[in-house]
């Protein structure tokens, strides 16, 4: 079985890696990724991953290592996923993401195979949700507070359409919150677990600075996240759309307190509104009836061991 990841060696694309190697036996992983970036997070496994230097935007380069490969199974995950840098390059957004997925459909169609391919969608893709619509199932209306919001909805009727007009075996995921070892320092869990270590190691002023505390997320293990991904891939249906998430949502003012409590250091918290998003989503719960209905899946990992393996990462890793 050959499966292809694009975005490898980001945060879930690493992950997801692990899981396959650890758990799918014959299994061969091909992974995309931009030419020159880091590869801090498949080091222990770079030896295991054929790799691809690709622009997803370059539809040429993508049409030649989908017939390289031609593989079995696709988890498009390489992205822009970081909200706050949608609205400050909203078209780079737009196109990575959107035009980067629309290269991934035509080259499988261009080379003739037709590989089970999952696209990584968001719960931002929901936006403004009512109360009496939490928790979010898949059916909620979308209403999306951002460019990246705005982006992954592209991706979610773009992998319909060519499901319907072309018989592509797409699937879309909408990942809520998820967190863990590896994530990004801009990241909200991870940004405060960075800040905290800093401030253990005196690289930083004993104060953590913070955005907006009173939003509620639906948080999940990264761990759990791909396992997701790759279940997801195997039983749900071409065309059709997937939460994953917890179904718990926790405030992130309890995160950061969570967080605190795993360090012996007074650390003072000092809001800074550059951290404040022009529009911001106020909760995000989401329904996992689906995807526990439909293959099984369920998270495992409870949050503060998440908690604490992220924190433990950013120790080891400043």
């Amino acid at each position: 079985m050959k499966v292809l990841i694009t975005g490898i060696t980001g945060f879930a694309g690493s992950h997801l890696a692990d899981y396959i190697l650890e758990h799918i036996k014959g299994a061969k992983i091909f992974g995309i990724e931009r030419p020159r970036s880091r590869r801090d997070n498949v080091k222990h496994i770079r030896e295991r991953i054929k790799f691809f230097d690709c622009d997803i935007k370059d539809y040429s380069s993508v049409k030649l290592i989908m017939k390289k490969i031609k593989p079995d199974l696709v988890f498009h995950l390489a992205a822009q996923t970081f909200v706050p840098t949608s609205w400050t390059a909203p078209t780079e957004t737009l196109a990575t993401n959107i035009l980067g997925e629309l290269n991934i459909f035509e080259a499988v169609r261009d080379v003739g195979i037709n590989p089970r391919i999952q696209i990584a969608g968001s719960s931002e893709e929901y936006g403004f949700v009512c109360k009496k619509d939490l928790p979010i199932k898949e059916t909620c209306p979308l209403k999306p507070l951002s460019p990246y919001a705005v982006s992954k909805i592209g991706q979610d009727y773009l992998a319909y359409q060519y499901v319907k007009s072309y018989g592509l075996k797409a699937i879309a995921t909408r990942g809520f919150n998820h967190t863990g070892p590896r994530r990004g320092e801009s990241f909200v869990c991870s940004n405060f677990a960075m800040q905290i270590v800093k401030i253990e190691k005196k690289l930083q002023s004993p104060k953590i600075k913070v955005g907006n505390l009173d939003a509620i997320r639906d948080f999940t293990d990264v761990r759990d996240m791909v396992k997701g991904y790759w279940m997801i891939l195997q039983k749900g249906k071409p065309g059709d759309v997937y939460n994953i998430c917890s179904g718990e949502g926790i405030r992130i003012r309890d995160v950061l307190k969570e967080l605190l409590s795993l360090s012996n250091i007074k650390i003072k918290v000092e809001e800074d509104k550059k951290r404040r998003r022009p529009s911001d989503v106020p909760v995000l719960i989401g329904d996992n009836s689906k995807v526990r209905r439909q293959t099984g899946w369920k998270p495992e990992i409870p949050f503060k061991n998440t908690l604490r393996d992220l924190l433990r990462w950013w120790r080891e890793n400043i």
